[in-house]
């Protein structure tokens, strides 16, 4: 009997090819087989990167999923390599996987996972919005119903929200967030990330879908949109409630860790660093 193979997670760019990782580029030559949620545009991918693939190459996307899980495990089990793939990103997130990793793993068969571009933290870490606290929603319902039930779960969510959504749907979701939200909440409307048209959108919600309603909006978008009630605290006053604590009986490293946790985008080192300085 064979030994089991590896089933590899590579993340692929989301926009520019450049953005490829020596170990994708290495998987893709050395695969034995690879399983592609759209196997044109691999080839794309690989013609850019002047990759020579070697191994056999499968279609693998939403609507074939439990169809060919079966064909992964056996190649796993022959003790071949195998390599999943989607259009853009990492696997698993939005997208083909997490059936093949669940059904591999239940088996006790290797699993790996080589990181790399990722729109979903593309699009946190330039929106300019909290990163401390975030949770990714996925792509906004398509159904009215379906989008005001979720916004309204949300509206008390005190982290950053992360979606994706259909260009063509953009005005339509944002003007539902304006309702379920609130029009003063802040976001950001991030298009075509890192791809030559990239644009990046701050504003409020109102703002922004007063945009969208008067464009024409292209690419592919991601919208991220802050919690509530994270209005940037004055760190002047977050020391101040450092140094009470310290007052109560609280050690300062702990005081610090304590109340930066309620202040967004603030570090525990930073508070008790002014800490310190306050007391001299």
């Amino acid at each position: 009997m064979l030994a089991p193979g590896v089933l590899v997670l590579a993340a692929t760019p989301i926009g520019n090819p450049l953005d490829a990782s020596v170990r994708l580029m290495r998987a893709l030559a050395e695969a034995d087989l690879i399983a592609a949620e759209d196997t044109r545009r691999l080839q794309r991918l690989v013609r850019s990167l002047e990759v020579e693939l070697s191994g056999k190459v499968i279609s693998y996307h939403e609507h074939n999923e439990v169809e060919r899980t079966p064909w992964l495990l056996e190649a796993l089990r022959e003790g071949q390599k195998v390599l999943l793939v989607t259009d853009a990103g990492m696997p698993v997130v939005s997208d083909p996987g997490y059936r093949a990793v669940r059904s591999a793993a239940d088996e006790g068969l290797p699993v790996q996972v080589f990181p790399g571009p990722s729109a979903v933290l593309t699009a946190l870490a330039v929106s300019g919005l909290a990163p401390d606290r975030f949770s990714f929603e996925g792509f906004v319902p398509r159904g009215p119903g379906q989008r005001e039930r979720l916004f309204a779960d949300l509206a008390d969510a005190r982290r950053t929200l992360v979606f994706f959504e259909s260009p063509r749907r953009t005005a339509a979701a944002l003007a539902a967030m304006v309702q379920g939200f609130g029009g003063g909440r802040q976001a950001v409307l991030a298009r075509e990330l890192t791809k030559t048209h990239e644009e990046v959108l701050r504003g409020s919600l109102a703002e922004l879908a007063a945009w969208a309603d008067g464009h024409e909006v292209l690419g592919e978008i991601a919208i991220v949109v802050a919690g509530a009630d994270t209005v940037p605290a004055d760190p002047e006053d977050l020391v101040d409630q450092v140094l009470a604590r310290v007052a109560a009986g609280e050690r300062m490293k702990d005081a610090a860790k304590e109340v930066a946790r309620t202040a967004p985008g603030v570090g525990a080192r930073e508070l008790y660093d002014g800490a310190q300085k306050r007391r001299g």
